[in-house]
Parts: C-alpha cells; sequence; structure tokens
C-alpha cells in the first residue's frame, strides 16, 4: 500500500517549521560570528589588502623591547612642611600670616598699604612663586638649613632678618622692616616653617633656580624685543609696567621695568639669574619639566627687559672682595679685563674659563 501523503495543510505547516529552524541557525551563526568580526575589524583589514599597496600596519602590533635593568627617573623635589598641623595655636598663626604677608606684600606693605606703605607695589611671590613653595621658582626651600651663612656680596655672614630686608631693599625696592615687627617675625616663622623639613646645612632638591647653559655669544636686546612682543608683552604690557588689579593694590601681573620694578642691585638684574627664572617659569603656566621659551629666547629676552630702566639703588659695599663677583654681575671694577658690557651680556663661556684658572 502507497503512504498516505501530507494533506495540503500539513505540508504548509511542514515548510513553516523548516524556514523557522534555518531562520535560527542563520541568528545564531550571526550572533557568534559579529563580535568576533567587530573584534578583530583592524586585524582583518591589516590581512586583506591589494596587490598594488602594503597594508598600513600590521595586523600585531610589533612588541617594543625592553630596557634591562630600566630605573625610574621621578625626582622627589621638596615639598613644604604642612602648615595645618602645627599644634601651637599661636604659632600657626603666625606662620599663615607670614604666608599671607609673602602672597599678598602690597595689601599690608605696599603703596596703599594696610601696615605699612614701604615698598613699590609688587608680592614677594611675584619672583618667589607660589609663595616661596614652586620647585626651581625661587623657592625658600634652602633658607632656613642655610642660614645663617656668609655671603660674598656683603662680605659677611647674614642671617634670615638680612635676608628679607634685602629683599625689601631690592627687589621690592622699599625700606627695611624692623626685625622685632609682627610682620617680620611672621615672614621668617612660615620662611622657618616650610622649609624645617631639609636637615641643617643640606640645600633642597629643586630649590632656587634651575641651570641653563651658556650662549656661545652675546645675549641680543634685540632679538629679546621680538621675544617679548611676541610672548611677554600681553601679560606685562608693552610699556613693561605690568597690570594693575582694578582695586589698585596688588599687580596682577607685575612690573618688569620702570619706577615700580625692582632695582638694579637685586639678584635678577643678574641676567643668568633672570634668563634661568624665565626659562623654566614663564609664560605663566610652564613649568621646568616643560619649559615653552628656547635657551636663546630666554637669554635675549633677559637682555632686552634688563637694558630698561629701572631704579638705582646705591650700594657702594657691596662686593668687598671684587674676585668675588659673580661672572654677570652688571658693574664694575672686575678682577678681570672682560668689559662691563660682556659682564652684562656675555659671552660668558671666556670668561667662566678665566675664573678657572
Amino acid at each position: 500500500m502507497e503512504a498516505e501523503k501530507p494533506s495540503l495543510k500539513e505540508q504548509s505547516l511542514i515548510k513553516m517549521i523548516q524556514r523557522m529552524l534555518n531562520l535560527i541557525i542563520v541568528l545564531v551563526a550571526f550572533i557568534i560570528i559579529l563580535p568576533l568580526l567587530i573584534f578583530n575589524a583592524d586585524t582583518i583589514s591589516g590581512w586583506f589588502k591589494s596587490s598594488n599597496e602594503k597594508a598600513i600596519t600590521p595586523p600585531f602590533p610589533e612588541a617594543k623591547p625592553e630596557k634591562e635593568n630600566a630605573v625610574a627617573t621621578t625626582v622627589a623635589y621638596w615639598q613644604p612642611k604642612a602648615m595645618d598641623a602645627i599644634a601651637d595655636p599661636v604659632l600657626k598663626e603666625q606662620v599663615y600670616y607670614g604666608r599671607e604677608l609673602i602672597a599678598h606684600t602690597a595689601k599690608y606693605l605696599g603703596p596703599n598699604g594696610s601696615v605699612l606703605q614701604i615698598t613699590n607695589g609688587q608680592n614677594c611671590q611675584n619672583c618667589h612663586l607660589q609663595a616661596g613653595t614652586m620647585a626651581f621658582g625661587n623657592n625658600y626651600g634652602s633658607v632656613a638649613a642655610t642660614y645663617p651663612k656668609f655671603r660674598a656680596r656683603s662680605g659677611t655672614s647674614e642671617n634670615i632678618y638680612k635676608r628679607v630686608n634685602d629683599c625689601f631693599e631690592r627687589s621690592l625696592n622699599g625700606k627695611a622692616l624692623d626685625t622685632a615687627s609682627k610682620e617680620m617675625q611672621s615672614i621668617v616663622a612660615y620662611i622657618n616653617h616650610i622649609g624645617s623639613n631639609v636637615p641643617k646645612g643640606e640645600k633642597a632638591v629643586g630649590a632656587g633656580l634651575k641651570d641653563l647653559a651658556f650662549l656661545d655669544r652675546a645675549a641680543d636686546p634685540k632679538n629679546g624685543k621680538t621675544v617679548y612682543e611676541t610672548k611677554c608683552q600681553s601679560c606685562h604690557q608693552a610699556n613693561g609696567e605690568g597690570v594693575l588689579n582694578p582695586d589698585k593694590i596688588e599687580y596682577s601681573f607685575p612690573p618688569l621695568w620702570g619706577k615700580h620694578s625692582f632695582n638694579d642691585g637685586t639678584g635678577l638684574y643678574r641676567i643668568t639669574n633672570f634668563a634661568k627664572y624665565i626659562k623654566y617659569n614663564m609664560p605663566l603656566g610652564v613649568t621646568h619639566e616643560n619649559p615653552q621659551l628656547t635657551d636663546e629666547e630666554a637669554w635675549d629676552v633677559s637682555a632686552y627687559v634688563l637694558a630698561q630702566s629701572r631704579p638705582h639703588i646705591a650700594v657702594p659695599k657691596d662686593w668687598p672682595d671684587i674676585s668675588k663677583k659673580p661672572i654677570d654681575h652688571p658693574f664694575g671694577p672686575y678682577a678681570d679685563s672682560f668689559s662691563e658690557k660682556q659682564h652684562k651680556y656675555g659671552p660668558y663661556k671666556p670668561i667662566a674659563e678665566k675664573a678657572k684658572k
């Protein structure tokens, strides 16, 4: 007997089931394969290339050999000792006031100061960045550890009070503070506290200014004028006299020359100091690890700024032993035969080489 054929209705049902099974198989395959395709898209594109061109990148990144015995080169620069942990409430208040005086000197001691009117309107932190705590920002890290000390400029041993007043009389082109005053005592307390984590007689890592190589030529004020106009003028203005805050008490950008700037007896009037300072701290926002100015730009713009007029201070007792004068001291007499102009702008290699002999 012949097998009974399925009815039309049964045949239709069987076909529908077959289609559903096929669809399920396709969906399962799609779900499994698609992630693999996506994950390896870049790899697959590298495998397939036309006969006329090479793949842009290999299918797998090349392994880079590791340096043998690699050692981390991160330097632990000095950090100021914390102020908020000071237990003595009287000392804590004094230290915080000292920091306030460093950060906002003009507010208390400037031409419109609330305590005294004895400075040119700049703040100590215009030269000693971040209230004297920034690495290679002319910080105070080594002051407590190294003072009192002999300084060739005066030919005598100086304490911190003398060092602070040097800044008041030169960098701030003002008058000395009474060493017994609340303000002087607070400034010294602040400097002593933040540097108390440096062993006596040692220099903090990142203190002072970062070294800068000498040029093989003299620094050029003409080249420096172009650098100044391009990279400095927007903040310090075309006339170099900076920008006063609306309250007319402090500068948002300090003057670099003119009657309210530092005088010609300060350390930054020496071009090697000024070039180091701006190379690793200017324009505003750069760090010593990521400077913006080239060495030549730093030297040349320093020459331009220091060629401009500024207050003069009579200091006839400076450098009683002229053989101890720095090679960039801008005023004679000198113990060598190099000119005053070369001592001010360089080139310094011949002077330095002769000084070694």
